[in-house]
């Protein structure tokens, strides 16, 4: 019964939203090219559970190139209505559209001559007739057996939070350099804002030999550095391969007697590379696809300008 009431649950809200798709029209549309149109800032306010809903469709305009603000109605009709000015665009959410708080504070918006979107789900309400745009949210049923617990009409409606945004993202270009401006913290951010160069390792640090190299020399050098690897270039200091743990493991599995030979006879060639200006985010994606720890970082002509661990991503938190 349990399970059969959470899939109940679930269809109920799956179908507000399907619901929600052949709603989509011009006055989208326009309540779009209002706020792409916007000199001030939006500013999106609602009672109780669309309140909450309010919140989270101001957060996400705010972090995807819409500046937004949340307005407590109850608080607005006691000096909050301050926050907005004449440049704002007002977005009101109420399923009934006559939630009294939210009622109280329409007609100064009004008569600040600021545009009004009002998304509710009852057509014949104060807030749709005041309303310079009207979006509806209309669904058949809440998924609250006794109709009562705001449930499918504020999933649809934050749902519909979500469409405006990304629309607007959409129509701005904004980009994912963009984005990681306006979320600095958190790996999220560090992926799309620190670069390679900001963690790689250089000079004297970075395993290196010489093609022509014995292999007892390059088990040295992988020693000494640390990193589990070397890297192996020609006379022009250009990378040809690399010598890793696993590429002297299986060179003794192949032929035992290994250290007289030379790097370039073992090493892996054509090795994965990346360039110091790629972003974190970069390097750590190369190194999940091919499943590696470590990249060397050239430059056009392949000269090794410095080396990347996974631990290095660790420890600037983008992992």
């Amino acid at each position: 019964m349990i399970i059969d009431n959470a899939k109940k649950v679930l269809r109920i809200e799956c179908e507000a939203i399907e619901r929600l798709i052949d709603t989509i029209d011009d006055e989208f549309k326009i309540a779009v090219e209002y706020i792409l149109d916007l000199k001030g800032k939006v500013v999106v306010t609602g009672m109780g559970k669309s309140g909450i809903i309010c919140k989270k469709i101001a957060s996400t305009l705010a972090s995807t190139g819409t500046p937004a603000i949340f307005l407590h109605p109850a608080e607005a009709a006691h000096g909050d209505l301050g926050m907005i000015v004449r440049d704002d665009i007002v977005i009101a959410i109420s399923n009934s559209g006559n939630s009294e708080e939210t009622v109280n504070i329409l007609p100064v918006i009004k008569r600040m001559g600021i545009k009004l979107i009002s998304i509710t789900g009852n057509p014949d309400s104060v807030l749709a007739k005041l309303g310079d745009v009207v979006l509806l949210v209309d669904i058949k049923e809440e998924a609250c057996p006794m109709g009562l617990a705001p449930t499918a009409s504020t999933t649809a409606t934050l749902a519909l939070g979500d469409a405006l945004a990304i629309s607007l993202l959409e129509e701005r270009d904004f980009s994912a350099e963009d984005f990681a401006l306006v979320h600095p913290g958190g790996s999220l951010g560090r992926r799309l804002l620190v670069t390679v160069a900001d963690m790689m390792h250089t000079g004297d640090d970075i395993p290196i030999v010489k093609e022509n190299t014995l292999v007892k020399d390059a088990l040295f050098e992988i020693t000494a550095k640390r990193f589990g690897v070397t890297g192996v270039v020609n006379g022009d200091d250009s990378l040809l391969g690399i010598i890793t743990d696993g590429d002297l493991r299986r060179a003794l599995e192949k032929d035992g007697d290994i250290l007289n030979k030379h790097a370039a006879d073992i090493m892996t060639a054509a090795p994965k590379m990346i360039v110091k200006d790629a972003l974190a985010g970069r390097a750590l994606n190369v190194m999940e696809t091919y499943s590696i720890t470590t990249l060397f970082v050239c430059d056009a002509e392949k000269r090794i300008e410095g080396i990347v661990h996974i631990h290095d991503l660790l420890k600037k938190g983008v992992v």
